[in-house]
């Protein structure tokens, strides 16, 4: 089943001199898929992510999620489009200090007046998923990176999203933190078929997703599929990414 269908799509920043950041992307993703999304600085990666989370509108191309096109939607059906169906993971946490890191967890379903018993409930269940049930009465400048993106990521699907946006998750994390991460998400990705599209520069979290799909000057330039070895997976990703450092003739268009 699809959940995310990209097609044909282009972003023009008009200006004095206009920037075309993305042509003609063709993107598919299914229900329970885990892809990542790479690219160097400028590719057009963010602004890929940008148009599938609703934040920007395309300029010509469309985006469907879960069959809908949220990009016709009213501002106030978009905003409850967006979050109800959508997810997200930010590098940098974007939680509120005021609240306690359950508060910030239970965010989306507050705004959607769901049932205080209800909120509990998968409060407890996520918290224990994510391993942070100890620390949910605690400020968020009370703990560490991680247990804030792992806080982050229980906000993100504790309304059980159609698809999951995780842009750069691990960008403030030491290594450790970040291997613990992307472990979850693979965990959350495996265990509840939670759909996800992460946007990462880091080859060791791409490495965890079950396809990766390459931007180069704002064109869809590879994908690579993940196969039984995470090691070998990883060594294709930096295959690809030293590729794309080079020049035009070394591109190869062909699938590994």
């Amino acid at each position: 089943m699809e959940i995310l269908k990209v097609r044909d799509l282009s972003k023009i920043y008009k200006g004095m001199i206009s920037y075309e950041a993305l042509s003609n992307i063709d993107l598919t993703i299914n229900k329970g898929e885990f892809v990542g999304i790479m690219g160097p600085s400028g590719s057009g990666k963010t602004t890929l992510l940008n148009l599938v989370s609703t934040i920007d509108s395309p300029t010509s191309g469309e985006v469907r999620i879960n069959n809908e096109n949220p990009h016709k939607l009213s501002a106030d059906k978009l905003a409850m489009f967006r979050r109800r169906e959508l997810g997200f993971v930010f590098q940098s946490f974007n939680l509120l200090n005021t609240l306690t890191v359950k508060e910030n967890i239970v965010l989306p379903l507050t705004l959607d007046a769901a049932d205080l018993k209800e909120m509990q409930q998968r409060v407890a269940l996520i918290a224990e998923k994510l391993g942070i049930s100890g620390i949910l009465d605690k400020r968020t400048y009370e703990i560490s990176g991680g247990q804030a993106q792992r806080t982050a990521i229980a906000r993100a699907l504790i309304h059980s999203p159609k698809l999951v946006l995780a842009d750069e998750p691990t960008g403030n994390l030491d290594s450790k933190a970040a291997r613990d991460v992307m472990q979850l998400l693979t965990k959350l990705n495996r265990e509840d078929e939670a759909t996800l599209m992460l946007v990462t520069h880091d080859a060791m979290a791409a490495s965890y997703c079950n396809r990766v799909v390459f931007i180069k000057d704002g064109r869809l330039y590879n994908e690579i599929y993940c196969g039984d070895s995470r090691e070998a997976f990883y060594q294709k990703i930096l295959d690809v990414l030293s590729l794309m450092g080079g020049n035009g003739n070394d591109f190869s268009t062909v699938r590994v």
